[in-house]
């Protein structure tokens, strides 16, 4: 049983080797298959590409023989015009008197119409010019916000310092004013604008909003009404925007007043800074 098990292991191991080499000798011819293959792709682009330019050449040389051949004919066209011209100055000169006496009558017509026009232009140019100028100092025009009600000022603007607030009974900051005012007293707009937004403040009460130029914005607060504008609107100023009320939760221990805020570019501001 041993020699038997032994000449079954031995030709086992001829089996695995022969098919070693059978595997190796595959690959050796896979890869050689594949480098020549590269290789015929290579030299057949290489062809295309060499084909590819001449064809470019000829192109290129009909197009150089067409435009000479252009050219020839414009050189042609313009002998032709040349000799005409001749003629023509030849018969012309045979009428040079009468031209002479028509051109001394009519030497001066042209020029006043030529000045004319060019005098009506620059007239033009100039009303363009200043109506330009006008509608850039329009667009460009100075804000001068005015008091948006009547009365006087009850507390202060306070974003540095503290004042004390009767209906939260605590010192606290004002990022406004409060212009003293009746119940249903008129409020109006400080500058020209858009109304950006109408909304019932859970502090300040019914209130809205007003964007103007150069990044100012106006809030009017403690409304009763509001009915006067929508939103997105285009207001002038002076314009009605509401009517005083107490809305605000947050001052509704105070007497009847309209809270007023500005800011610029986002920041709080003092209103009476700008108020004229």
């Amino acid at each position: 049983m041993g020699r038997r098990d032994f000449l079954e292991e031995e030709k086992l191991k001829k089996l695995i080797y022969t098919f070693s080499i059978a595997l190796v000798v595959s690959i050796v011819i896979f890869l050689t298959i594949f480098v020549m293959y590269n290789k015929k792709l290579k030299e057949e682009s290489s062809e295309n590409l060499l084909n590819l330019g001449v064809a470019n050449d000829i192109v290129s040389n009909n197009e150089i023989t067409e435009t000479s051949f252009t050219d020839d004919k414009s050189v042609a066209n313009s002998t032709n015009n040349v000799t005409n011209n001749t003629s023509n100055t030849s018969k012309n000169a045979i009428n040079t008197n009468t031209f002479s006496k028509n051109s001394t009558k009519n030497s001066t017509t042209p020029v006043p119409s030529v000045v004319e026009n060019v005098t009506n232009t620059t007239d033009t140019n100039v009303v363009d010019t200043n109506t330009i100028e006008n509608t850039t100092v329009e667009e460009k025009k100075e804000l001068e916000f005015v008091a948006p009600a009547s009365g006087e000022i009850m507390k202060d603007f306070a974003m540095d310092t503290l004042i004390y607030s009767n209906t939260l009974e605590e010192w606290t900051t004002h990022s406004g004013i409060d212009i003293k005012a009746d119940k249903t007293s008129i409020v109006v707009s400080a500058e020209a604008g858009t109304v950006e937004s109408i909304k019932n403040d859970p502090r300040y009460g019914l209130t809205v909003t007003v964007a103007h130029q150069d990044g100012f914005k106006t809030v009017y607060s403690n409304l009763l009404t509001t009915e006067f504008v929508s939103e997105n609107e285009e207001i002038e100023k002076g314009q009605t925007i509401g009517t005083v009320g107490e809305t605000a939760s947050f001052e509704v221990a105070d007497e009847a007043h309209l809270h007023f805020e500005m800011y610029k570019d986002g920041t709080a501001v003092n209103p009476t800074i700008y108020l004229k």
